[in-house]
């Protein structure tokens, strides 16, 4: 009996609606195998921009590290479980979705955060690191105790990349790059607007019936990690390889008043002071 019940309640967690979680967006209004029709459409915003930001970042992952590809690599996944969350709202979806997204934050901290304001007790990146992944797989194992909470945190997490970004800007003066940050803030403003009113103002949206909010949420936040991780990563390439020189463009065209932003190095020798 036991071993029935085991399976039931495996299966349990693999089945459609087995979420607490349900978005604005009218369930199975388009589609009867897909819970959230735009909600689901919408995820698959990170599987155009995260190729396109793999190849545009290249150059500066090549002279920095490879490790760096990891964060879009990984942001792919978000994408694949996020619409695998909206299309079923399963319990399995739900974790996989803010797991993956708990991870690519664990990456970029571990790969981006300024040496500078390490902890006293760390020397090097590798132990802060290892700190970083042993802290996430905490962090996973407790969510699953509390898992409506778990979106509440990531945002946590948000807010102290944005305070770190505000740290590490207080000294700039290029224009370029404080437009970046700018826009960088500005688009995870939006992407947090449509995804509290979503959650908190269902109500108002189903009255005037506009449910997407959730859906913009996606394609604002994939935006804003794609604008807020060139700007980490161009103050990373200022501060650990200033020999290369880095610039900041956008794709497709740089004159372009939008685009995607990427580094541009003007030098790939080292001309590094050696003693």
């Amino acid at each position: 009996m036991g071993g029935v019940y085991s399976s039931e309640k495996m299966a349990g967690v693999f089945a459609y609606e087995s979420s607490e979680i349900d978005w604005c967006e009218d369930n199975y209004k388009h589609s009867e195998h897909v819970v959230e029709y735009f909600n689901t459409m919408s995820s698959f915003v990170f599987f155009f921009i995260s190729p396109v930001m793999l190849y545009l970042l290249h150059p500066y992952a090549k002279e920095r590290s490879l490790s760096i590809h990891m964060v879009w690599i990984m942001m792919l996944f978000v994408g694949l479980f996020s619409a695998y969350f909206h299309m079923t709202l399963s319990f399995v979806g739900q974790m996989l979705d803010e797991l993956s997204i708990l991870w690519v934050l664990a990456v970029g901290y571990a790969i981006w955060f300024p040496r500078r304001l390490f902890p006293s007790f760390i020397k090097d990146r590798s132990t802060f690191s290892r700190l970083v992944m042993l802290i996430t797989v905490i962090t996973t194992v407790s969510s699953f105790v509390k898992p409506t909470a778990n979106a509440y945190a990531l945002n946590c997490f948000g807010l102290h990349l944005l305070y770190t970004l505000a740290i590490e800007m207080r000294c700039c003066t290029d224009p370029k790059v404080l437009r970046l940050a700018k826009m960088s803030v500005a688009l995870w403003v939006l992407a947090i607007a449509c995804w509290i009113g979503d959650r908190f103002g269902c109500s108002f949206w189903q009255k005037i019936n506009f449910c997407y909010l959730h859906s913009i949420w996606h394609i604002l936040i994939v935006m804003a990690v794609a604008y807020g991780s060139t700007l980490i990563a161009y103050l990373d390439a200022n501060y650990e390889i200033p020999y290369s020189l880095p610039g900041l463009q956008y794709w497709p065209c740089d004159k372009w008043a939008v685009g995607l932003p990427h580094i541009v190095l003007k030098s790939t020798s080292k001309t590094r002071k050696r003693c």
